[in-house]
């Protein structure tokens, strides 16, 4: 338990974290502007909750030996990978489960206070349906691939959580 607590407390733990949220971006990105695949507003709320895992992978790594720094971190890691799951799911069920009942709008609700589809539109306006598939990879589709990605950094933390939050383990 020491080692994972060791591991769980390093700059290189929250640096892996960050590395594969700013990849996931990355991919997201690719598929918008080289692919020319047209996001919805769930895939636009799923890269919102990526960059909360980011951010929260950047506070970690800034604050890796603070205790209450990594708790922030946690937090928001958690929050950020349960709401992307959730939405995840959401945009699944509307894809194979479609109904004229259940769509989603055109425009993301962000805060009045933080227009993301305003101020960055070209990472945070939506373009597409979201009951469109438009890409699949060995049969599953991008939103079902999201499923496992949030499931995995949710799978992740719980590994990560106790021995994050223990108490500093002093290195000989």
């Amino acid at each position: 338990m020491n080692a994972l607590t060791q591991f769980a407390q390093s700059r290189l733990a929250w640096s892996i974290l960050l590395i594969t949220a700013l990849g996931l971006e990355a991919c997201a990105l690719f598929f918008q502007y080289v692919m020319l695949l047209d996001p919805c507003v769930m895939c636009i709320y799923q890269r919102v909750a990526l960059v909360g895992i980011l951010l929260a992978a950047i506070i970690g790594v800034i604050g890796h030996s603070n205790r209450f720094v990594r708790f922030i971190a946690v937090l928001l890691w958690g929050a950020s990978a349960s709401w992307g799951l959730k939405i995840a799911i959401e945009l699944v069920d509307m894809q194979t489960n479609p109904s004229p009942f259940s769509t989603c709008s055109f425009l993301p609700e962000f805060p009045s206070w933080m227009p993301l589809h305003e101020w960055l539109p070209s990472v945070f306006m939506p373009t597409g349906m979201c009951s469109d598939i438009p890409w699949e990879m060995f049969g599953v589709t991008m939103g079902q691939w999201m499923i496992l990605a949030f499931s995995v950094y949710l799978l992740a933390l719980l590994v990560f959580i106790i021995p994050a939050l223990a108490k500093t383990v002093s290195r000989n």
